[in-house]
């Protein structure tokens, strides 16, 4: 029996398939496969296997700069923004894991991965910048460097990839966890 599937059906199928076997390691046949549906059916959605690579790597991003508008990392101290960045950073990896997860594995092979890598730094940059004004207003430790800084909050953040289960519903937890033991060995004594 033949199944009928939307975008976000096929984009799911994509991220999942493109996590296992690897980008360049998926064919647009094997999406087909893993949808029960023509490869036909599949340009009914989108024009070829990067329009949907950049699909789902733009459902990761949307969602994390959607965090950087919040209402709680614009205003207040930054480090109080640093940590809702922080926090809403590993919420958006529990309810996008699959994508996030794509995201953090693309290596700039196309044209589309390397935007997504450029959007990836704007993104620490912008954080990086979070710390800077903390460091700056006196809540975070001075001899560190803002960048390296960011890269290992985000490092710690992203390896969650590897190891997380939205299925355990621990998700507040690990949130809580990471932000006492990274932000509090941040903090100015």
């Amino acid at each position: 029996m033949r199944r009928n599937y939307d975008l976000d059906s096929v984009l799911d199928v994509a991220a999942a398939e493109f996590n296992r076997r690897g980008y360049d390691g998926t064919s647009m046949g094997d999406l087909a496969h893993a949808l029960g549906i023509s490869k036909s059916s599949i340009y009914h959605h989108v024009s070829s296997k990067e329009a949907l690579l950049g699909l789902a790597l733009d459902r990761a991003l949307t969602a994390l700069f959607a965090v950087l508008e919040e209402t709680g990392s614009r205003h207040g101290r930054a480090r109080d923004r640093l940590e809702h960045v922080l926090r809403r950073s590993v919420e958006v990896l529990d309810a996008e894991l699959p994508f996030v997860t794509l995201l953090l594995r693309v290596r700039g092979n196309t044209h589309t991965e390397r935007d997504a890598l450029e959007r990836r730094r704007e993104f620490d940059r912008r954080v990086t910048g979070l710390v800077t004004r903390a460091i700056e207003e006196g809540d975070l430790r001075a001899d560190l460097d803002p960048a390296l800084v960011t890269r290992l909050l985000f490092g710690t953040v992203n390896s969650l990839v590897e190891w997380y289960r939205p299925d355990l519903g621990a998700g507040d937890e690990v949130a809580d966890t990471l932000i006492a033991v990274m932000l509090g060995g941040l903090e100015r004594p």
